[in-house]
């Protein structure tokens, strides 16, 4: 079957997702939080930027590699870190890591991952960055990055914009509590998805691996909670200053939307910044990515990663035009995995290229650095 055919798009394979889910997974997934206002606001703002076709420039020879942080790739875009990935399909992380080494694009694994950094090693390639959810004992910290470092992660990724937990309360709705709970309600919509049961039941109910070295089974935790956030705190510019002394490969932080933030970050020592609102899962009150990103641009000398309602490959040059430097998608991939299986991201990382060069063609640009540079959507 030619995929192309069936889903050209990433809103073809959302829709099969949706279909092959149990109704929590789905939330789990797809939801914001509060009213999803911002998960809204990133792809309005999105469509909101407009590029001018050019003509008359003869056959042209596309090339969509580009350099980020020393390292070349065949295209301006990797995967972000997601949570619990193992939920959508079994060995989530692996098929993801993989995908991934294939094109030669980086992959990144979450510190709340259904699988762990020693799980991944043999997959990684040379592209694995490691996503870091801040713990607060020193301990755990220093071995976390050691674990990494270990099996092959490159590039460490502080999350910074998580200081406290968001309620997301459309997933409260679905039933799903953390970690998940067969209540009856959960089994009644398990039932409904058949083959998704059946691969959870082969491979056993996903966790959090990584954190099985430092916390033990019989923690009692309130229904909105999860094994993570006991080892999580609020970083401060100290703990940023202690991560970039003791990582010694590239060193990204994520979640920042203010300009102010970029010179104390620059001065202790990151490598690129990310600019993200979190998908729209943390602050429902937080700017559009992308309405951001042009400030960010002007006030940094660092190379910027973004994310934020990235459904195209239209819309990954979108954020090219804008200022970013390199494009993370997450719910993307996920909804990949959920229509297809294995099959599922290298066939988004072929939808998002293939519209990359269909739309590079209308504005007449062979390479990403001919895009034009815009600033703002006024």
């Amino acid at each position: 079957m030619d995929l192309h055919s069936v889903y050209p798009g990433i809103p073809d394979l959302k829709r099969r997702a949706q279909r092959r889910l149990p109704h929590f997974v789905w939330e789990y997934v797809d939801s914001g939080t509060g009213t999803e206002t911002a998960l809204r606001r990133n792809r309005d703002a999105l469509d909101q930027v407009q590029m001018c076709p050019s003509i008359l420039h003869g056959e042209l020879d596309f090339n969509t590699g580009t350099k980020f942080l020393g390292q070349d790739y065949p295209v301006p875009f990797g995967i972000a870190p997601i949570g619990m990935s193992g939920l959508v399909w079994p060995d989530a992380e692996g098929i993801l890591a993989r995908a991934a080494a294939e094109v030669g694009v980086p992959y990144t694994l979450s510190t709340v991952a259904s699988q762990c950094p020693e799980d991944l090693a043999p997959d990684l390639g040379h592209n694995g960055w490691f996503q870091l959810y801040p713990p607060r004992d020193p301990e755990i910290r220093a071995d976390l990055l050691s674990r990494a470092r270990n099996a092959g992660f490159r590039t460490l990724v502080l999350t910074a914009d998580v200081p406290v937990a968001s309620r997301r309360e459309r997933q409260t709705r679905s039933g799903l509590t953390h970690p998940p709970r067969l209540t009856p309600r959960l089994l009644t919509q398990i039932a409904l998805r058949p083959k998704w049961a059946m691969g959870m039941l082969r491979h056993g109910v996903p966790h959090m691996r990584t954190l099985d070295k430092y916390i033990g089974n019989t923690l009692n935790l309130p229904p909105t909670a999860h094994i993570g956030y006991l080892l999580r705190t609020s970083p401060d510019m100290d703990y940023v200053k202690w991560l970039r002394d003791h990582w010694d490969g590239a060193f990204i932080v994520k979640g920042v939307l203010r300009p102010e933030d970029v010179d104390r970050l620059q001065r202790a020592g990151a490598d690129a910044l990310w600019v993200s609102n979190h998908g729209g899962r943390q602050f429902d009150a937080a700017p559009a990515s992308i309405d951001v990103l042009p400030a960010i641009r002007d006030a940094s000398d660092l190379p910027l990663i973004f994310d934020g309602g990235v459904e195209s490959g239209l819309d990954i040059l979108r954020a090219l035009t804008k200022g970013a430097d390199f494009i993370m998608l997450g719910r993307a991939f996920l909804y990949g995995l959920a229509a297809l299986g294995p099959k599922g991201p290298a066939h988004v990382i072929d939808v998002l290229r293939q519209d990359m060069l269909a739309n590079m063609g209308q504005m007449g640009t062979e390479t990403l650095a001919q895009l034009p540079q815009g600033k703002s959507n006024s």
